[in-house]
């Protein structure tokens, strides 16, 4: 699964067509390298609402690019089927209807090798876009959209693989496991924080290569004095809180929290289970101990804020932890753990001493999903793709061990529901 491409450390909006090119050739393959591993029933797996197949993910990203680009600019252009445009639409209903999301894992046809075909047609015909287009702005720029819309749906392909995968009692894996690739005296150093000044900052994305548009525009904030934990909450210190009992205590817990932790019956992460009395996770490598020193994932905005509350501290808003992001002078060269896949490791980061910023885990604020002031979403049908969701939800931060690493900036905004565990999210602790 190592990938013998080259890494492309950003995702800037270019306007050569062969470099633009190579950046579209190198996304699509790498979600074929993906995918590489998986039978036609792994590709078929839709194990709750918020995930989807494989193959639909194989496919959708296609569907975008046909969408939003060929069916506009390639003259001549032909759909390889029509129905794919009703079957592969994810919520732009200024395209169109779309298949029922919950029903996605009942779609077996078209085959996995159909979808596949379906993504070579589609990917001639941009080569051959590219080779015939003498001005490349517009089309550019919706490429690069197309781009990073592949690469936020490489990341959903193994987690979603990972939460249908988990289901299965023979837990079977996904990848071998790279085995543990911590730092013995960075994993044994004891956590402290790091302070910040009360002061005015600057928030959101310059305009220097691409952004979503929820990222933008860049506009002040006034935050006062506050401290950062140097590294996310390990599983180690998310034990403490599980044997002190804390799914037991509704003091630590907030009122929707609490109703979750009885509902759900929940006691621990998801992907952990005890066995003979010692602590076990599933990973894309099957099942395996806990890895104590690693970054607890798989903890919903719930459960962050209920340890939190225990450890005495808060959880950052997204505003302090961009601010420190920042100030650790993080130049979005990541750790890119891709295809290392459920590895985390502390990397020391220049002058703050903040570790694991960017590319371990999602890490979890207290902000709420909201526009920036002056915010307007991208133009037409494109529009769709993220203000409509600034409802109800909470923003992460950071990126994690299966964000491409091009993908990953200090300024990207990621948004899910209080409830939601199944991507890699996790901890860090701010205090006043």
């Amino acid at each position: 699964m190592e990938s013998d491409f080259t890494v492309l450390r950003s995702n800037p909006v270019i306007h050569d067509s062969a470099a633009l090119l190579q950046q579209y050739q190198y996304t699509r393959q790498l979600t074929e390298q993906l995918a590489a591993p998986l039978s036609e029933a792994d590709a078929q797996i839709q194990s709750m609402p918020d995930a989807s197949p494989a193959k639909w993910h194989l496919a959708h990203t296609t569907w975008f690019f046909e969408t939003f680009i060929l069916v506009k600019y390639l003259a001549g252009y032909t759909r390889l089927c029509e129905a794919y445009n009703y079957l592969f639409n994810s919520y732009y209903n200024g395209i169109g209807e779309q298949y029922q999301r919950t029903q996605r894992g009942v779609i077996s046809r078209p085959s996995l090798a159909e979808v596949m075909t379906y993504r070579h047609h589609v990917d001639a015909a941009i080569i051959r876009l590219l080779s015939e287009t003498d001005d490349l702005h517009d089309i550019s720029s919706l490429i690069t959209l197309g781009v990073n819309h592949e690469q936020q749906h490489q990341e959903l392909l193994l987690t979603d693989l990972k939460h249908g995968l988990s289901l299965n009692p023979l837990f079977p894996e996904y990848r071998p496991s790279r085995g543990a690739i911590h730092l013995a005296a960075e994993a044994n150093e004891p956590t402290h924080t790091t302070s910040f000044s009360e002061g005015l900052y600057t928030i959101g994305h310059d305009g220097n290569g691409f952004a979503f548009d929820n990222e933008c525009p860049q506009h002040p904030v006034f935050l006062q004095a506050f401290e950062l934990s140097n590294r996310p909450v390990s599983n180690r210190q998310y034990l403490a809180f599980i044997e002190a009992g804390g799914y037991q205590n509704p003091q630590y817990w907030l009122s929707d929290g609490w109703a979750w932790v009885n509902q759900q019956q929940a006691s621990a992460p998801l992907y952990w289970q005890q066995q003979d009395g010692q602590w076990w996770y599933y990973t894309l490598a099957g099942l395996e101990p806990v890895d104590m020193d690693a970054p607890v994932t798989h903890v919903n905005y719930y459960e962050a804020t209920a340890y939190a509350h225990w450890a005495g501290g808060r959880l950052p808003t997204e505003f302090e932890w961009e601010v420190a992001a920042q100030q650790a002078r993080l130049n979005d060269d990541t750790n890119g753990h891709l295809l290392s896949l459920d590895c985390l490791r502390p990397l020391p980061v220049a002058g703050t001493g903040l570790v694991q910023l960017l590319g371990d885990v999602w890490e979890w604020t207290s902000s709420s999903y909201c526009a920036y002031p002056g915010f307007a979403p991208f133009e037409g049908n494109a529009g769709e793709y993220n203000g409509k969701f600034m409802s109800n939800q909470y923003v992460l931060r950071g990126g994690s061990c299966a964000t491409p690493q091009g993908h990953i900036r200090h300024t990207y905004r990621n948004f899910f529901y209080a409830h939601q565990a199944w991507q890699f999210t996790g901890i860090r602790l701010a205090y006043s």
